[in-house]
């Protein structure tokens, strides 16, 4: 076998090992922490005042044969100031939230076809550039990674209410939460959008009130935690339908389990992997 033939060979045999490596590699994401921004407003009022005063005397007295003379001359000074200063003070705080990702990478190493890598959290000055997820990437934050899931805060908000109940004077206390997040699923070679949804979490605690009064202590501990994983299993659900896979058996959907239902399906087997195709194409650059 000549040398050029040899080579050939080895060299269709290398693109042929590298393909099925790759066809059957499992995708490394790295999930981010969410990120936030709010606008926040605080009134505030300022209130300063000061004073000084000086005096001076002098006095002086003359006596001769002839009589007696005194003088004397007083003089003084006193000066006060007041200001006071009130009006509502207005900022912009950023972040990021490192409280509602854990159930989501939970759901996504139970799933078993996805390897997750440790992101590292944003450092520096909290500007619009936390947002510059393209930057990060640049930087090494996600080293190993081949896609980033980068979540951002849009809607946050807790709620306390007290509703009487119809039949006797008693009444519920509910704390809820509510988070809707916006996911983006990034390539870290090419800045590709391969995934971009929306997902919601909720959570409650309700409790009864007998007797006028009273006083309930809320559990806001399980209120975020219902809302993690609410969060999560919505956001999984949304990921591996634009990936178009399904969910792995046990793991609830309801927007999927309502699908099938009504005669719609999911595509995809049950055991297929997440199609990633790193395949030029459009590329979605976030600014």
């Amino acid at each position: 076998m000549s040398y050029s033939l040899r080579l050939t060979t080895m060299l269709i045999v290398g693109f042929a090992a590298f393909a099925v490596h790759a066809a059957g590699a499992e995708p490394r994401i790295a999930v981010t922490d969410l990120t936030y921004e709010e606008r926040v407003s605080q009134y505030f009022r300022t209130v300063s005042a000061s004073s000084k005063s000086s005096i001076d005397a002098s006095g002086s007295e003359h006596e001769n044969a002839y009589g007696y003379a005194s003088r004397g001359r007083v003089r003084a000074n006193a000066e006060s100031t007041y200001h006071e200063t009130e009006g509502i003070y207005s900022y912009i705080d950023r972040g990021e939230l490192h409280t509602y990702t854990a159930d989501l990478k939970g759901a996504l190493l139970k799933d078993g076809r996805i390897r997750l890598v440790q992101a590292r959290p944003y450092v520096g000055r909290p500007t619009d550039r936390i947002y510059d997820i393209i930057g990060r990437i640049k930087q090494g934050f996600y080293p190993g990674a081949d896609y980033v899931l980068f979540g951002s805060v849009s809607n946050v908000s807790f709620r306390e209410e007290a509703m009487p109940l119809a039949m006797g004077s008693s009444t519920t206390a509910n704390l809820t939460l509510d988070l809707v997040a916006d996911f983006s699923l990034i390539n870290t070679r090419t800045y590709e959008v391969k995934a971009a949804f929306s997902a919601n979490g909720s959570g409650q605690d309700t409790k009864f009130i007998s007797r006028a009064g009273d006083k309930v202590v809320l559990n806001r501990g399980k209120v975020m935690q219902e809302t993690s994983r609410s969060l999560a299993d919505n956001a999984y659900g949304e990921l591996m339908n634009q990936l178009g896979v399904s969910r792995r058996e046990g793991m609830h959907d309801p927007v999927t389990t309502r699908s099938n239902e009504s005669g719609g399906g999911t595509s995809g087997a049950g055991t297929s992997s997440p199609v990633l195709d790193q395949r030029n194409g459009p590329v979605t650059i976030f600014k």
